[in-house]
């Protein structure tokens, strides 16, 4: 399709779906029946518990949003790249120099660790778009514990956060080319001569979850998008999609729309951490740098049509299926047949160096499943669902092998298209970058929510629709709203995820904690003071002190309690320090005592009957003033 017809197409479209998609009815009818059938499929009643988390992304808020599934129903926000005063998250001195001297940054796309190809429940990783960062979150307390970066070489990590079957790897791409290594000014009229884009390996330590920049491949300066990894057939790959390898560098939405074909990389990750041990690299900001024009078999091109976003590997990992956002049908990719075709040398040209694979050779099948084809998932079942952004709908199509009837006519493998409301982006199925994806429930994210609540002024909330895929028709059966801006999401069953219920008193190896009022301490040494604080139901020892201004302190407030759920909180008013600290934890904020007054402090997270009187005081002096000398 012609980019000057589809445009004309695409607006159309979207015209009327912004009319109509608010007034169809569901699936199953409007029946008080229909309503209560459905109702009935995803009720969670109080008491309770739903059967999976469902992780979204918090976009540029910079958090981790947890829900049950099925319910949706939100149950906590996890902090990563942002402050957050509701968790005390940015004022201890742990969090505060994870985030160093960002205030927000801007979450993609969510990625559970796994083993063997499954899930193992042990953490979760989140990529910041932004400030070129990932973050890991350890699920047995569901807490960020690293925040990596900002990476190297990067500008834009926006191809990220994607996990090899065995958390060997995490995989990112850059949304923008820059030159590297970064802060060199270059002329934008350089930009195909000396930009360059950049995948990065992510080395995951099998024990820790430490993560550390392994290596980098240099790209020419295409937009990398999104991307996929491999396992089965595919296993040692990982496939990234470029939206604009036209190279434009102003007003994108025209200029990298040009061509009919954009190029996806086949990276296969086994032969690039081999080139790195034997040495053929350069290094880079101090980063091995692998040039893939002068290593071969480390990356290969393949053409998508057209503006291509998503790129998803199927569980058996011979499939896999990309979306050029521009083009009304997604591409199935054999990758037995790719893997033939390497062997046969059966390229087209080369781009920059960079084997082309003939994309006929390769392409199974163009699927028409509608306008605006997003992000594909997996049931498990042989089947796949994308987001049709334009067409404001999810399509149902039939994986390979196809009769020779249908590859006459592909429109026979769509199965079936659900509306949702309205422009859906991401949608996630429980386990569809696994071996054994779960296939029960879909979650639709959609961008826009007008008409579907109650009027909050002219900025919206978006939506989350629940569709039940266990039969061969899709059914709308539930719907919440979230706060922007979600994009990508991971579903995993409860069974999976261990979490603690406190951190154990023998588990805390802070060297300042302390668990009696008779422990406690406030110590000086010059202009640094020490205080070793309890924090119990409901005091805090010491809770009267008293500073010279200029002094610096560093609270260290340990939580005695060994219960679930009784976390304290340290507020000071004036200060701006608010501190949570969970049961059995210690947590440390330093505080520059640089205003002289009486400032309260006290327990911002309710947890007693006598919350209120858990407080305290202490005055900083002026340094001539001070009664201690």
């Amino acid at each position: 399709m012609k980019i000057t017809h589809l445009l004309v197409a695409t607006t159309l479209g979207f015209s009327m779906v912004l009319v109509t998609a608010g007034c169809k009815k569901g699936e199953t009818g409007n029946s008080a029946a229909a309503k209560k059938s459905m109702a009935e499929r995803s009720y969670v009643a109080p008491g309770e518990l739903d059967e999976s988390y469902l992780f979204y992304s918090g976009g540029h808020a910079g958090d981790v949003r947890v829900a049950g599934l099925p319910s949706l129903r939100h149950i906590k926000t996890i902090p990563v790249f942002s402050p957050n005063s509701a968790y005390g998250y940015g004022y201890d001195d742990e969090t505060r120099a994870m985030l160093g001297d960002f205030t927000w940054g801007d979450a993609h796309h969510p990625a559970l660790s796994q083993t063997n190809g499954e899930y193992d429940g042990r953490w979760l990783f989140i990529n910041d778009n932004a400030n070129n960062r990932v973050a890991r979150i350890d699920l047995s307390d569901f807490k960020t514990k690293q925040i990596l970066g900002p990476i190297p070489n990067t500008s834009g990590n926006h191809g990220s956060s994607f996990i090899t079957e065995n958390s060997e790897y995490l995989f990112g791409g850059t949304r923008f080319s820059v030159p590297i290594p970064r802060g060199k000014a270059v002329a934008i009229k350089d930009y195909k001569e000396r930009f360059n884009g950049v995948f990065t390996a992510i080395s995951i330590h099998p024990e820790t979850g430490e993560m550390k920049v392994a290596w980098q491949i240099k790209t020419p300066p295409f937009d990398w998008d999104l991307s996929s990894t491999g396992k089965g057939p595919s296993s040692g790959w990982f496939f990234m999609t470029s939206y604009n390898s036209e190279m434009a560098h102003e007003r994108l939405e025209v200029g990298a729309s040009q061509a009919e074909y954009d190029m996806a990389a086949f990276v296969n990750w086994r032969n690039a951490e081999q080139a790195v041990k034997d040495g053929k690299y350069e290094t880079i900001d101090g980063v091995p740098v692998i040039d893939p024009a002068k290593v071969e078999g480390v990356v290969y091109f393949v053409p998508v049509a057209k503006s291509p976003h998503g790129i998803d590997v199927d569980p058996t990992g011979k499939w896999i299926v990309a979306s050029g956002k521009l083009e009304p049908s997604v591409t199935v990719f054999n990758f037995e047949k790719f893997l033939k075709a390497i062997e046969a040398g059966d390229f087209q040209e080369q781009r920059f160096g960079i084997n082309v694979v003939r994309q006929a050779s390769v392409v199974e099948g163009n699927v028409p499943v509608g306008m605006g084809p997003l992000h594909t998932q997996y049931d498990g079942r042989g089947n796949g669902y994308t987001t049709l952004f334009i067409d404001s709908k999810v399509a149902k199509f039939r994986l390979p092998p196809w009769t020779d009837q249908e590859k006459q006519d592909l429109s026979k493998v769509v199965i079936d298209r659900i509306d949702v409301h309205i422009n859906p982006g991401h949608l996630v199925i429980g386990g569809s970058d696994t071996k054994k994806p779960d296939g029960k429930w879909l979650v639709s994210m959609n961008k826009q929510s007008v008409g579907r609540h109650i009027s909050t002024g002219p900025q919206n909330p978006e939506t989350s629709q629940l569709i039940d895929i266990t039969g061969d028709k899709m059914v709308m059966v539930a719907e919440a709203f979230t706060d922007k801006e979600p994009h990508f999401a991971q579903v995993i069953p409860v069974s999976k995820v261990k979490p603690i219920r406190f951190y154990r008193k023998s588990d805390n190896k802070d060297p300042n904690q302390v668990w009696s009022e008779k422990e406690s301490f406030v110590k000086r040494n010059g202009d640094v003071v020490d205080v070793a604080m309890q924090a119990q139901r409901s005091f805090f020892a010491p809770n009267t002190m008293e500073f010279r201004q200029g002094d610096t302190v560093r609270f260290h407030v340990t939580n005695t309690e060994q219960s679930y759920g009784i976390s304290h909180g340290f507020g000071v008013g004036g200060y701006n320090v608010n501190v949570d600290v969970s049961p059995g934890e210690t947590r440390t904020v330093t505080i520059k005592m640089d205003k002289t007054g009486v400032f309260p402090f006290y327990c911002t997270v309710f947890c007693s009957a006598l919350h209120q009187e858990m407080q305290g005081y202490f005055v900083v002096y002026p340094a001539d003033e001070f009664p201690g000398g």
